[in-house]
């Protein structure tokens, strides 16, 4: 299942450059792209977690490890004062350099992160720890980079739901899934101080889409994606209408979240 994305408005938006203007990033699976309609519950679900965290970004020095294709640390870029993007990924890097020009775009390997010790203030990695081989290599860089009482914001889905009853992941471009004492171990032994665990639900409007749609809103979605054809057009109407609203982020019954989302702190 792809994890590709509905975009926002562009128009005169500050800080993006015309989407004509700018060659998008091909579909492949493996990070979030602009403008497939059907996968727009997807995009919300990512959107919700940089838009309730963003107030810890407000006036700080913020590197987006693994920004993938940039919508979001551009959303950073409406608070922060200084956002840095960083991905592996050459024509990611090129894009987000052509799209969202108030993002300071570089290229580097997440294990070894190209910044100085205690240059940055927050570390912002969304939906990218489950992708490494070494997490807890990125980690320890992520404390490193941080400067005294920094912050590293994450999340990641939730292994128990995400990929219930398996060892190894069903999407194919993760290579570790965590659940939440899986993933406050990393950090902890890491050397962060967890400050919030907490994770994503459906909310009421979910909630009812997944009993009109068999009793999963998700697993309509992907059965359709993976039968290769054309969506029903009320499936395609209701995954159109989620909005970010439409989720919750919940500290109780956390075993149960969709995806995790922790804040560390480096003491």
């Amino acid at each position: 299942m792809s994890e590709a994305v509905i975009p926002a408005a562009v128009g005169n938006t500050p800080g993006i450059t015309p989407e004509s203007a700018v060659e998008p990033l091909p579909l492949t699976g493996e990070r979030t792209v602009p403008g497939i309609a059907e996968e727009n519950y997807w995009f919300r679900r990512h959107e919700i977690v940089y838009a309730r965290l963003l107030q810890h970004c407000v006036g700080k020095t913020v590197l987006e490890a693994g920004s993938g294709e940039g919508y979001g640390a551009n959303m950073i870029a409406d608070v922060a004062t200084t956002v840095i993007g960083l991905d592996y990924d050459t024509s990611a890097v090129a894009h987000v350099r052509a799209r969202y020009p108030r993002v300071e775009m570089i290229q580097g390997n997440l294990a070894e992160l190209p910044l100085d010790a205690e240059s940055v203030d927050v570390v912002v990695n969304f939906q990218v720890i489950e992708h490494l081989w070494d997490q807890g290599q990125f980690v320890r860089e992520c404390l490193r980079v941080l400067r005294p009482g920094g912050e590293l914001l994450i999340s990641t889905p939730n292994r128990i739901t995400f990929s219930p009853g398996r060892d190894t992941p069903l999407n194919p471009f993760h290579t570790r899934e965590l659940n939440a004492d899986e993933l406050t171990e990393l950090l902890v032994d890491s050397g962060f101080r967890v400050t919030l665990m907490t994770g994503v639900h459906h909310g009421p409007t979910l909630k009812a889409l997944d009993a009109k749609h068999g009793g999963s809103f998700i697993d309509a979605q992907i059965e359709r994606a993976l039968a290769g054809e054309p969506w029903p057009a009320e499936l395609t109407a209701d995954v159109a209408a989620v909005a970010i609203d439409d989720f919750a982020l919940i500290t109780d019954d956390i075993d149960a979240s969709l995806d995790l989302v922790a804040i560390a702190v480096k003491s």
